[in-house]
């Protein structure tokens, strides 16, 4: 398994081409060799993957807009494989499916993109928050549903631990019970906020991560962990990738 740095952590400074190859060298520099491509600017994949490569970075996994997966997908693919990447990630379905009157309309829309990727040698991510773990007004677990209807092959989970956490899930039990859709995986802590939770560098907040990284180390799946922190609250995003890392590679023992 590979501990890897999910660029919309450090969004802000990869705007354009300059920061971004600034970027990925503090990156490279920390120790990290493998990256999820989201948030970044526009900026042209080829120049993409060359910085990446200038720094020794392999893409592995990005996050893309619906339209790209529902108006061209093969442009989609073919980005991929200049990459290298084989993991086509969808960061959050859109806010109209996210309701009883379109819940399913979801899986009539993706269905073709999935097969199209599928067939091109990849697959397709969804990366869950906690509203995936809510439950419609029929009594479905909207998570349930998308296990049900998209098979393994075709749709694998991003499974954020924070947002599991916070949807008040057992985490470590679900990614014991869903291991075959874990070839990806974000690794992001919690610490409690009065009422409410703060994101946190993984080994700084509240969440088993030891259990949670061994479960990962030995499910014959993961190939990917990467460190993500959609909010750092002032401090240094470079600072809490680099502390995750640090502490995620401590438990590992070094792998």
């Amino acid at each position: 398994m590979k501990i890897g740095a999910q660029l919309y952590t450090v969004r802000m400074f990869a705007q354009n081409e300059r920061d971004l190859g600034r970027t990925l060298e503090k990156i490279a520099g920390m120790g990290y060799d493998t990256v999820q491509v989201s948030g970044i600017g526009s900026i042209a994949p080829q120049n993409v993957k060359n910085l990446c490569d200038q720094n020794g970075l392999k893409i592995v996994l990005t996050h893309n807009p619906e339209h790209r997966f529902l108006n061209g997908v093969e442009g989609l693919i073919e980005e991929h494989q200049l990459y290298g990447a084989k993991y086509i990630g969808l960061g959050m379905m859109a806010d109209r499916y996210r309701t009883p009157d379109m819940f399913d309309d979801f899986f009539r829309d993706f269905e073709e993109p999935l097969q199209k990727i599928h067939d091109a040698g990849m697959l397709f991510m969804y990366h869950n928050h906690a509203l995936e773990f809510g439950r419609l007004k029929d009594g479905r677990v909207m998570m349930d549903v998308l296990l049900e209807r998209f098979p393994a092959d075709r749709m694998g989970i991003t499974a954020d631990t924070y947002w599991m956490q916070f949807a008040g899930v057992d985490v470590n039990d679900w990614l014991m019970r869903h291991a075959d859709r874990l070839p990806c995986v974000h690794l992001k802590d919690m610490i409690p906020d009065g009422f409410t939770a703060k994101m946190a560098a993984v080994g700084s907040g509240n969440m088993n991560f030891a259990a949670i990284l061994d479960t990962l180390k030995h499910n014959g799946v993961t190939e990917y962990a990467l460190v993500e922190q959609d909010d750092c609250y002032g401090a240094s995003p470079f600072d809490c990738l680099k502390s995750s890392l640090d502490y995620v590679n401590h438990v590992l023992g070094g792998t």
